[in-house]
């Protein structure tokens, strides 16, 4: 429905495709497009079920640098936002989500995994929050939704180093639930995605509900998240990061 994130229909399970070669990098536009194919997504009767997929070569490789590596602190928040509200609106549509992971897997495209309900990771995978090294943090629900899954101390791990990790190690700490051949991915996620379909859709919407409730405030938490990731893009360290980033350096950051 969009120009680089589509909706495939198969029966009762629904795709929505990010296609934004070569890495699918997540823009403003992306943002968009994505929460308009959640919203569409959920609103269908006809869909039961939703795989998120980036392709066969990679999920999403992260933020489009370009278009955010000179904004402010206000210039940046709408952007983020567009990003944030997506992922909100993925992790509470009433429906089964899985997310289905080849290739990379990082920063914003990693967030959007962490908002389904399962991961599915092939052995290429790789993933990560990567953003201390460009002077920032994750801003669209890592700091919040890691630590349901890996605990405190791994989610502190994995974004203070900003490391990447490959498929098996993922499994291991229970960043994803099932590991897969390369290639294979998105179909083993359609096969249980149609196997949710065909079940009671109202008794899993419930559940999904009484589980986030479990949760706690995981929406107060974004929004301390939003505010400590705007508040970055007042920094030298974010400008040098990012810029060091894109000329292919290693960054000088100076604590301001």
């Amino acid at each position: 429905m969009g120009e680089f994130v589509r909706l495939e229909v198969e029966g009762p399970v629904v795709t929505i495709r990010l296609d934004r070669p070569p890495a699918n990098a997540i823009s403003r536009q992306v943002s968009d497009e994505l929460r308009d194919s959640v919203a569409e997504s959920g609103r269908r009767d006809d869909v039961r079920a939703v795989v998120v997929w980036g392709g066969p070569h990679t999920f999403a490789a992260g933020a489009d640098l370009k278009e955010i590596a000179q904004l402010g602190p206000e210039d940046i928040r709408p952007v983020v936002s567009a990003l944030g509200d997506a992922l909100t609106l993925l992790e509470e549509t009433p429906k089964v989500t899985i997310a289905a992971i080849e290739g990379y897997c990082l920063g914003g495209g990693c967030e959007l995994a962490l908002a389904c309900d399962f991961r599915f990771a092939a052995l290429n995978a790789t993933l990560g929050q990567p953003e201390i090294a460009l002077g920032i943090i994750p801003g669209a629900g890592a700091t919040q939704r890691l630590p349901r899954l890996v605990g405190h101390a791994r989610t502190r791990d994995l974004i203070y180093s900003g490391r990447r990790v490959g498929a098996e190690e993922a499994m291991a700490i229970g960043l994803v639930d099932r590991v897969t051949p390369p290639g294979t991915a998105r179909q083993e996620a359609a096969d249980v995605a149609l196997r949710y379909a065909n079940g009671p859709t109202l008794a899993l919407g419930a559940a999904k509900v009484a589980i986030a409730a479990a949760l706690g405030d995981v929406r107060r938490g974004l929004r301390v998240e939003h505010e400590e990731f705007v508040g970055l893009f007042d920094t030298a360290d974010q400008k040098e990061g990012m810029a060091a980033f894109l000329e292919k350096r290693e960054p000088r950051f100076t604590g301001r």
